[in-house]
């Protein structure tokens, strides 16, 4: 009798023990859960560079943040931060992406890549510029995180185009201050022209189109009665830019002082 309950209670424990593995594989959907891959942070940030590369900057950003949460001798997590910031740069998070990289400097300042990150900050501001009108704003924030960049890094690889790039932003900010020159001198309001286009050849004595400001404002000046300094600004535009096509109706305009 012992000896039959002994086996009756051998074939329940196998019973019970088939049915707790049944459960637990319909519970899983019928699959068997897999060991968990080893963690590879080299083969993750190529997998996200892929991920960005076919547009799925989500997905890319789930598998960069872990790197970065589990990579603990934290070799790839500052390369992880800047994939971050370039995928929502490149999804048109444009503000977003300009964080990230400021995050970057700040959790990693001495990295060899702390400059990359300071001019792509610049350049995220420098590829919104589309026009005088609407692009001024956006190039004077370029133009302060160009200039940042060389004051942080002055032995930055990227000085040669840097100096372009600041170029065109300054020539940007004072076509967008010519513009507005010219609209309050055309709605005769002479006091708010002269006040930006003095504004203007003072912040940039080198634009390129400084002739063209200061007959602008020699004519202000002229219109507003201000007449010694009418002349003086014709004078300076006959010999500064001798060669301008302000010049020949400069001289015509101080003829006519002559005449007073």
């Amino acid at each position: 009798m012992k000896k039959w309950q002994m086996i009756n209670g051998k074939w329940f424990f196998l019973f019970f023990a088939l049915c707790s593995l049944l459960f637990i594989l319909t519970s899983c959907g019928g699959k068997v859960v897999k060991k968990e891959e080893d963690f590879d942070p080299e083969r993750y940030l190529s997998k996200a560079d892929i991920l960005i590369n076919d547009k799925e900057y989500e997905e890319a950003r789930k598998i960069l943040l872990e790197v970065k949460n589990r990579e603990t001798a934290k070799k790839y997590a500052p390369q992880a931060q800047l994939k971050i910031a370039e995928s929502y740069i490149r999804d048109g998070d444009i503000d977003i992406g300009i964080e990230e990289y400021r995050k970057f400097i700040e959790l990693y300042p001495d990295n060899q890549y702390a400059s990359y990150a300071q001019y792509q900050i610049g350049m995220a501001y420098f590829s919104q510029i589309e026009s005088p009108d609407r692009g001024s704003g956006a190039a004077q924030k370029a133009l302060q995180e160009f200039m940042r960049l060389k004051e942080l890094y002055p032995r930055n690889p990227y000085r040669e185009v840097l100096e372009l790039r600041i170029e065109k932003c300054r020539n940007i900010i004072a076509d967008g201050e010519l513009m507005v020159g010219e609209f309050y001198y055309k709605k005769e309001s002479y006091n708010a022209a002269i006040n930006r286009l003095e504004g203007l050849l003072k912040q940039f004595p080198e634009y390129k189109r400084g002739d063209e400001a200061l007959f602008l404002l020699a004519k202000a000046y002229k219109l507003a009665k201000i007449d010694e300094k009418a002349k003086e600004a014709f004078n300076k535009l006959i010999e500064k830019y001798p060669s301008s096509k302000f010049a020949p109706e400069a001289k015509k305009e101080l003829e006519k002082f002559k005449g007073k």
